[in-house]
């Protein structure tokens, strides 16, 4: 789950991390009153969950009142990769000495966060990871002891040269991971940590990706979710318990089990497609998850063609069938739908599926392949 640049920043102000002075505003009123509040320059932010909103013209200086209110004007409604900006963040403005970027991931290899800082910062870590290396350390962290003070401040010291900025960084990483470990989050960052011309450490932009699992025993992070800022896709999946990522492709993909929908991902890219999404049903029987998958996959305009691969073990396949077709009535398909259901109540799901006008096949090679064809014109390989 992302959480907004201002949730973020309220979670580490708490923990007394330095934290320009900021609100939120749902209308340019409101932002010129916040600016006027604040009483010095201000920068107006949109509050969306994608990246490159500065680039995209989504973060604006404004000198007085009367200006942030006009540049609110401008951000609030407008589209930032396929996203609408529906509040902005209206926080004071720092001056820049200085900018270094310090984070936190979760590291799958070494089962372990890990510390990300590099004294070249207000870029993306991965134009710096590729272009300079050097410029970036990384230090796991053995969470039955936390983040030890002579591992911050050697993270500190790997940024600024001077003691009292260092150990101002040092204190500004403890916060940090404590706002990690206690959010429950796989991504935690602050880009940049701003140094200001006397000599302060701030932290002006904040960034928190909580993972799904620690939800349900932190129902107050939980409830820090802007589903209005999310894919609507998205949103309807989760409601619906179905395991949904979209992707690039134009093969729509309805698979049963996670396996068996990367082994489907994996066979329509060898046969010259690509997978418009990974969608997984679960091992449920419920048509409805049925309903809502299709519904969900025809939203995509990209998709051109439409791949049911079911392998019945728990799941049904006569209730697949009759979930396909109850949908179909409710919105009838403008792309084509290929059908491959084998396992349990197979011979009930193949009269289903004919005595509706649907054809099915039991082999998923075959099933592919004609998936493949129908969304790329023929031309699988």
């Amino acid at each position: 789950m992302n959480i907004h640049e201002y949730q973020a920043k309220e979670i580490l102000r708490g923990l007394g991390a330095p934290i320009p002075p900021g609100e939120v505003a749902t209308t340019s009123a409101e932002a010129e009153a916040i600016a006027s509040r604040i009483g010095k320059p201000v920068v107006v932010k949109a509050q969306v969950h994608v990246g490159g909103r500065g680039k995209a013209g989504g973060v604006k200086l404004a000198k007085t009142p009367a200006e942030a209110r006009e540049r609110a004007d401008a951000i609030l409604g407008m589209q930032i990769k396929g996203l609408t900006v529906e509040k902005v963040l209206v926080t004071e403005a720092a001056d820049i000495a200085s900018e270094a970027y310090v984070g936190i991931i979760l590291d799958r290899a070494s089962k372990k966060p890990v510390f990300m800082v590099s004294p070249a910062g207000g870029i993306d870590i991965e134009e710096v990871a590729a272009t300079t290396p050097e410029k970036i350390l990384k230090l796991p962290i053995d969470t039955r002891y936390g983040l030890q003070p002579y591992q911050a401040m050697r993270l500190g010291f790997f940024l600024y040269d001077d003691l009292a900025k260092a150990r101002a960084a040092s204190k500004i990483m403890q916060q940090l991971y404590t706002a990690f470990m206690q959010s429950g989050c796989s991504l935690a960052e602050i880009n940049p940590l701003v140094v200001t011309p006397a000599g302060e450490l701030i932290a002006v932009d904040g960034k928190m990706v909580i993972d799904d699992n620690e939800l349900d025993r932190r129902p107050a992070v939980a409830a820090m979710r802007d589903e209005s800022a999310e894919e609507p896709s998205e949103v309807l999946a989760r409601n619906a318990s179905l395991t949904f990522i979209k992707l690039d492709g134009n093969v729509g993909c309805v698979v049963n089990g996670a396996g068996l929908a990367m082994a489907t991902m994996d066979l329509v890219k060898y046969y010259g497609g690509d997978p418009a999404n990974f969608l997984d049903i679960g091992g449920s029987s419920n048509p409805e998850k049925v309903v809502s998958a299709l519904q969900i996959i025809t939203a995509d305009p990209n998709v051109k063609a439409i791949l049911f691969n079911i392998f019945g073990g728990i799941t049904r396949t006569d209730d697949v069938a009759n979930g396909i077709v109850t949908a179909t009535k409710k919105n009838p398909l403008k792309v084509p739908i290929v059908i491959r259901l084998t396992g349990t109540n197979e011979e009930i799901a193949m009269k289903i599926l004919t005595e509706n006008g649907f054809s099915a096949s039991s082999d998923m090679d075959e099933a592919v392949k004609k998936a493949v064809a129908l969304a790329t014109g023929g031309k699988a390989a």
